[in-house]
């Protein structure tokens, strides 16, 4: 039986190691984590999404774990609403659709369907790979060496299997700008609810702070900021410090979710980033998702790209043969990048002003942003954004998040 290592079991990573499984490789997943990450916002299941899903046989499972939301409104520091997008706008394709789930309930329901031939190693990554024959020698973080027939890297953007293999993540990385934290709160007595709306919240000097429906007794909040880097993400406290130092005196909730990022088990903080590579395998070495091409969460398409890449790639082996025949897997690599490729540059081309949109610098930007989604909605400009959702299943999927501001995956 071919063997393979996927380094890192987030989205593409799990629905990669499924889809092998399937086909009948025997796979291990090797994921830095302690257990199946939680944490994330909201994923919807348009274009590529639902498609991946549905022939993978895990649907309906999403669909049953769906976050009930009303649409999105930006809104003033006291609440007052200076623009919305109900879930109903552009037929239930706007900001906020009408199909999300938790990425959380996303990544369990893919993790939960994979089979015995699929072992997962929490706590680990590689150290080292070298080419060995016709195999790739892996050394492992925890001490010793295995062989594999084909080393996925699905380890994000910031990805070990990519340093060691190409080279250094500054070779690559494109920031944007942006600095993000996300985490989730649990609401008290004294919480403010949301009655189903995203509430964004922006203030001068490229400030925003959101709120959106999660799980019941709980909202997923987000934080953006202007910044290129941060520090090092072993230090939680200069990170939350730099947090703090940012968003004092921001209005609205920021002292609340300031707060509750310090006691939230799920906080993440990251630039919003791009990566561009002129390669993505090397030898018996591929990269996919993040790791290969992000788009960065301002494009809303990281997990329609991170399914559709495992799903190509599964598609690519499988139609070359190379479980039976590895001599054939670097023309399997080649194939899923000719076909990934196309998809993944259109991801990364954001509309101009999309990072400007997320977070104005002004208040007169704030004003002009809340004005834009009014006017998307308006009966004038409606029939030309729904056949730019119309062009083609991907096209549609980017239409979607490009026209009205997508929010961050």
């Amino acid at each position: 039986m071919a063997r393979v290592l996927i380094v890192g079991g987030g989205i593409a990573g799990d629905m990669l190691a499924l889809l092998l499984e399937r086909d009948g490789w025997e796979v291990t997943v090797a994921e830095i984590a302690p257990a199946v990450r939680t944490g994330g916002q909201t994923v919807d299941l348009r274009g590529d999404s639902r498609e991946v899903l549905r022939h993978a046989g895990l649907l309906e499972q999403a669909r049953n774990c769906l976050v009930p939301q009303r649409g999105a409104a930006w809104i003033t520091a006291d609440e007052r609403r200076l623009a919305a997008m109900p879930v109903t706008a552009f037929g239930g394709r706007g900001l906020v659709s009408t199909e999300e789930l938790l990425r959380t309930d996303l990544a369990r329901i893919i993790h939960d369907a994979a089979g015995p031939s699929v072992t997962h190693r929490f706590g680990e990554t590689v150290e080292a790979l070298a080419d060995s024959g016709d195999r790739v020698r892996v050394r492992f973080r925890s001490g010793g060496s295995e062989e594999f027939d084909l080393v996925v890297g699905a380890d994000g953007a910031h990805s070990r299997v990519r340093a060691l293999r190409f080279g250094p993540e500054e070779n690559y990385r494109k920031p944007l700008g942006l600095a993000h934290a996300w985490f989730t709160l649990v609401e008290g007595p004294g919480t403010p609810k949301l009655d189903g709306w995203f509430l964004l919240y922006n203030t001068p000097g490229r400030l925003a702070l959101e709120a959106r429906p999660g799980h019941p007794g709980e909202q997923e909040i987000g934080l953006t900021f202007a910044a290129d880097t941060l520090p090092r993400g072993g230090d939680r406290e200069a990170r939350f410090a730099l947090l703090e130092r940012t968003f004092a005196g921001a209005g609205w909730r920021a002292r609340e979710f300031l707060t509750a990022a310090r006691h939230a088990p799920d906080f993440a903080l990251d630039t919003y980033d791009q990566v561009h590579m002129p390669r993505w395998h090397d030898g018996r070495v591929v990269l996919v998702g993040d790791s290969a091409w992000c788009a960065s969460p301002l494009s809303g398409l990281g997990t329609a790209l991170a399914l559709r890449g495992a799903a190509e790639l599964a598609s690519a082996l499988r139609s070359a043969g190379a479980l039976d025949a590895p001599a054939r897997l670097p023309g399997a690599l080649a194939a899923f990048e000719q076909a990934m490729r196309p998809r993944a540059a259109s991801a990364q081309q954001l509309p101009p002003g999309r990072v400007a949109a997320a977070a104005p610098r002004s208040a007169l930007g704030i004003r002009c942003n809340a004005w834009v989604m009014r006017a998307v909605q308006s009966p004038l400009l409606r029939p030309l954004i729904h056949r730019a959702f119309a062009a083609t299943e991907h096209g549609r999927a980017a239409a979607e998040a490009d026209a009205v501001q997508s929010n961050p995956v």
